[in-house]
């Protein structure tokens, strides 16, 4: 298998160079280098999870300094962490469980303590915690893992008691890394077909002869429309064209090849035609754990014409967008500045390009921002794989995926 620390290197470089970009693609490749990283990781017998957890936050704070823009991979180091976390406190308690129902047939409490399985204190400790805490609707739904251990006996043989000993200890390192890699399996799993299971949604929201307006180009807007489409629906699309990048026109090209009637407008044309729009259905860079939006430049200005014209603004976003930290944290890094000659052509401003006398600084500034920020106030809904919520759920939705020891990725 490859060097891991040869991927961590590589991957971390092409997040400096920027040479991935998208927060599926960028999400899918982080999980899919950590799940590497656990599976080649060589975990003690004692604080296993511990182990995992210090080897996945080390790699995932070097990722993230890499490009702190990329909050999905934040996210997905913190999917990952919570999965780690949660497998432990489900084996604990399995274990304990376990014990719970073992015949006591001996006198020597010494010799039957030999017998459990390692456990850490803080595993115990969740596992003691949740079998005291309500069910919440999640744990109703998900199947606990059959206890594997087996009763004391009291059988006699000391070579016996150790071997069974060392294969508990074996069996339940094995079982730890092989649920976390399977979680992980299923996480990459739903990254790749979030948007086959957003846009099933679509014919719950988008009705006959509607007029949907959206800005620059989304995978996940496009499949979302075109699903309705498949279902017989008939409506047009307005498509700013997201300026300077004019990724609105990519996606224009994409809806008319597919059979949809589309109309291109410019950015500034927005406020205009709002009163026209019965929808806008746009597409997220990151959602923050107070509901506000991170989104391409330009779809403030959109929400804000929205919500003067009461106009849903509706916004499509996968779970691995869903970031549990809140814009204000120091951490979180909201936009970066493109290059200038997406503006600008190279030397058609030379001449204002020209350091003033004496100032040491050019007259002439560009500036051109990647994102704009969305407060929750603006957003009517998102749609996400596991249906359409309100911004204000936002934060029982980051309990489900993040744990919070987890905020703050240390490595």
């Amino acid at each position: 298998m490859p060097d891991v620390h040869a991927l961590v290197n590589e991957f971390t470089n092409k997040l400096k160079k920027r040479k991935i970009e998208g927060s599926k693609s960028t999400a899918k490749q982080t999980a899919e280098l950590l799940r590497s990283v656990i599976s080649q990781q060589r975990i003690p017998h004692t604080n296993q999870a511990g182990a995992l957890i210090d080897a996945v936050s080390a790699v995932g704070k070097q990722l993230i300094a890499a490009n702190p823009v990329e909050l999905a991979v934040g996210n997905i180091v913190r999917r990952v962490l919570h999965l780690i976390r949660e497998e432990d406190l489900s084996l604990a308690t399995a274990a304990i469980g376990g014990l719970g129902l073992a015949t006591v047939s001996d006198d020597d409490d010494d010799a039957e303590q030999g017998d459990h399985p390692v456990l850490s204190a803080a595993a115990v400790a969740a596992a003691a915690r949740s079998s005291l805490r309500p069910p919440s609707l999640q744990t109703l739904l998900e199947d606990l893992p059959h206890s594997t251990a087996v009763p004391h006996t009291g059988s006699s043989g000391g070579d016996s008691e150790e071997k069974s000993k060392s294969n508990d200890k074996n069996s339940r390192s094995r079982k730890l890394k092989h649920n976390v890699i399977e979680g992980v399996n299923e996480l990459i799993q739903d990254i790749s077909t979030c948007h086959e299971q957003i846009a099933e949604q679509a014919v719950e929201h988008i009705h006959q002869n509607e007029v949907i307006l959206t800005l620059g180009s989304s995978r996940t807007v496009m499949e979302f429309l075109y699903a309705a489409k498949e279902k017989k629906r008939s409506f047009r699309v307005f498509v700013a064209e997201g300026a300077p990048r004019y990724q609105g026109h990519i996606l224009a090209k994409e809806l008319v090849a597919r059979g949809l009637q589309t109309t291109v407008i410019t950015d500034s044309a927005v406020f205009a035609m709002i009163s026209r729009v019965n929808m806008v259905i746009v597409g997220a860079h990151a959602v923050m754990a107070n509901g506000g939006v991170i989104a391409p430049v330009g779809l403030n200005m959109v929400a804000l014409a929205a919500q003067r014209h009461a106009v849903p603004f509706v916004v499509l976003s996968g779970i691995h967008k869903l970031c549990p930290l809140y814009p204000h944290n120091p951490e979180v890094l909201l936009n970066e500045l493109k290059s200038p000659s997406e503006l600008l052509d190279f030397g058609e401003f030379s001449d204002c390009m020209d350091f003033g006398s004496g100032s040491g600084s050019p007259l002439l500034h560009v500036v051109n921002p990647a994102f704009d920020y969305v407060p929750p106030k603006l957003v009517s809904l998102f749609i996400t794989e596991t249906g359409g919520h309100n911004p204000s759920y936002m934060y029982r939705l980051i309990a489900d995926y993040y744990s919070a020891d987890d905020m703050v990725v240390q490595g």
